[in-house]
């Protein structure tokens, strides 16, 4: 078997020419973007063989060509930086383990025909938020089977989608401690052997993904947003334990999407305001200074409210 090799920006794709299509067998180099080619040698880059971009630190961005019908074992896994997949619109033939350890991945973006109608804004926050639930089914929900382009987005993939996501908010924030001790899986005497930051991380998990599902609501059911609101209302400041508001401050302390969701969603009321702005400090001065404008705004339409109320 002949390897050849082609290069990229800043590394290089060894690749080998089967019958009828090409596979990609190895990646070196430190690109921070980068897209397959389509085709080498007049044939389709069709499958990504196994470990064939293992451990590739630098990479942030990478787009998938059309022709692509494989994702072999290992394929991505460790790539600790990838925050962007692109794939075309397919079902593929997948490995295991194909995005193992891809924390940072935010996005599978689904490559559309072309060809399509000029999208409007509402389809435009639909794909984008596909593409963040795509991403959650394989580095946060764990469900492989739904890793399906093809699907992806359809009435039938968002309920399996829910489906999935109930049956972790349901667990105990307790299950899996005692069998994570047992096989050692964490060093002992580290803060994870500590019970009550098991069940913090786990509740800021549920946090996570309860605010991901909210935000990108695509056909979400009244019954399941119920369940999803009710648990980040009952950690938000000032509740016994504050995962909600901990998610938020510590990792999107500057992004104004997260605050108006919280105010908008009753985890930042006029109970718990003044404790909010008190862990902010003296960081994150425009989003205190956002949170202010809006406790105005909002004080304002009151009054103008009751004294409307008062002359009828």
């Amino acid at each position: 078997m002949q390897i050849h090799e082609i290069d990229t920006e800043s590394g290089s794709l060894k690749y080998v020419v089967k019958e009828g299509y090409v596979l990609l067998t190895e990646y070196h180099g430190r690109d921070i973007s980068l897209t397959i080619p389509k085709c080498v040698e007049k044939k389709p880059v069709a499958v990504i063989g196994k470990k064939a971009f293992l451990g590739a630190k630098s990479l942030q961005k990478l787009v998938l060509p059309e022709g692509i019908i494989q994702i072999q074992d290992w394929a991505f896994a460790f790539c600790s930086n990838l925050e962007s997949l692109t794939l075309p619109r397919k079902k593929l033939d997948i490995g295991q383990g194909i995005m193992k350890d891809c924390f940072k991945l935010r996005q599978i973006i689904i490559d559309e025909d072309e060809s399509e109608t000029e999208k409007d804004t509402d389809t435009e926050k639909e794909t984008e938020g596909i593409s963040y639930l795509l991403a959650a089914v394989m580095n946060k929900l764990e469900a492989f089977y739904l890793f399906d382009p093809s699907a992806a987005g359809s009435r039938s993939w968002l309920e399996q989608w829910d489906a999935r996501l109930l049956s972790l908010m349901e667990q105990e924030d307790t299950e899996g401690f005692s069998k994570m001790l047992l096989c050692g899986e964490e060093d002992y005497g580290s803060k994870d052997n500590n019970l009550d930051y098991y069940v913090e991380q786990r509740r800021r998990f549920k946090v996570r993904l309860s605010m991901l599902r909210l935000i990108y609501d695509i056909g979400l059911q009244p019954s399941v947003r119920s369940i999803l609101l009710s648990y980040l209302q009952s950690h938000k400041k000032g509740e016994s334990s504050e995962e909600t508001w901990k998610v938020v401050l510590e990792e999107h302390g500057d992004d104004r999407r997260y605050y108006q969701f919280l105010l908008d969603n009753d985890c930042i009321t006029e109970e718990n305001f003044d404790a909010v702005l008190s862990d902010m400090g003296e960081r994150h001065t425009e989003m205190k200074a956002f949170l202010m404008n809006e406790r105005s705004i909002k004080s304002k339409n009151a009054d103008a409210f009751a004294a409307l109320e008062f002359e009828l």
